[in-house]
């Protein structure tokens, strides 16, 4: 154990063995550090924090503060984070509203300057959230999702296994696995198809993900009708993930991305051969806007 002498760290934390905690951070009681974990300076873990081994804390992280609700009262709830994860500079995680329930993340994820993990957020294993990332409250994460900069998720959302979110997007209902999200719309865009395979899944894997697809998105039935569909064909294999998924949301999917067609666009000619001064002409010709 390697603890800077300009550290603050109670006594009443648990730190585990081969943990590096650098100048100026400050390890509240109730703590519990595991094994190999690296904290990086001005590190701040407050109380009702779990830390599983072989973690990188980057520079002005903050974990385990207090939610950001109005309706917190007295004892708040806990954070439980797993294995392997990195934390880069000024991350926050906070606790969760209720003393029974946790702010959870899982292993091998990476979390880039700025990210910020809402009060009972659900977060699975390999996922990239990059800068700026802002997960509200009650937000679950699936495996190997992928969230660009900036992306908002709104509180209670979902995010589906092997989802992809373009930087900038705003994310106000549930992301079904394996899906492209575009940043610019926020509307989903094809499957993922280069996670997918990746991933591991096979050619056949994927054909059938693009018949739930197509079914999901393309079909025009009614969502009864989907989910009933889906559930015939797909309750097994490759698409009883996204089955399930869909079976259980609460607010919703997010919508496809289509295009708008061919649009007139009127542009303005400047004729610089015109000798007499004339008017400029217009001329409208139509282009692919979508």
């Amino acid at each position: 154990m390697s603890i800077n002498p300009q550290a603050l760290v109670n006594s009443l934390a648990k730190i585990g063995a081969n943990v590096e905690i650098g100048a100026f951070c400050v390890i509240e009681s109730d703590v519990v550090i595991g094994d190999g974990c690296r904290l990086e300076s001005n590190v701040t873990i407050k109380q009702g924090v779990v830390i599983g081994k072989d973690n990188h804390i980057g520079t002005g992280v903050v974990i385990g503060g207090r939610p950001q609700h109005t309706a917190v009262k007295g004892v708040c709830g806990t954070v439980w984070i797993g294995d392997h994860n990195v934390f880069r500079e000024n991350v926050t995680v906070h606790r969760a509203i209720k003393e029974s329930d946790a702010t959870v993340i899982g292993h091998n994820n990476y979390l880039m300057v700025n990210a910020h993990v809402a009060h009972d957020c659900k977060v699975g294993n390999d996922n990239v959230l990059v800068n700026n990332v802002m997960l509200g409250g009650h937000v679950q994460v699936g495996n190997r999702v992928n969230l660009g900069g900036a992306v908002g998720v709104h509180q209670f959302c979902r995010i589906g296994s092997l989802a992809m979110v373009g930087g900038l997007a705003r994310v106000i209902q549930d992301v079904p696995p394996f899906v492209t999200v575009d940043g610019l719309t926020g509307r989903i865009c094809g499957l993922n198809q280069i996670g997918l395979r990746r991933s591991g899944r096979t050619t056949e894997e994927i054909r059938i993900l693009k018949e739930v697809y197509r079914l999901v998105f393309r079909s025009g039935l009614t969502w009864k009708e989907i989910l009933k569909k889906l559930e015939d064909n797909y309750s097994i294999g490759p698409g009883a993930e996204m089955t399930q998924f869909l079976s259980a949301t609460k607010r919703g999917i997010v919508s496809e991305r289509h295009s708008v067609g061919r649009a007139p666009l009127r542009l303005l000619e400047d004729d610089n051969a015109n000798e007499n001064n004339e008017e400029e002409e217009i001329r409208t010709i139509r282009v692919n806007v979508g």
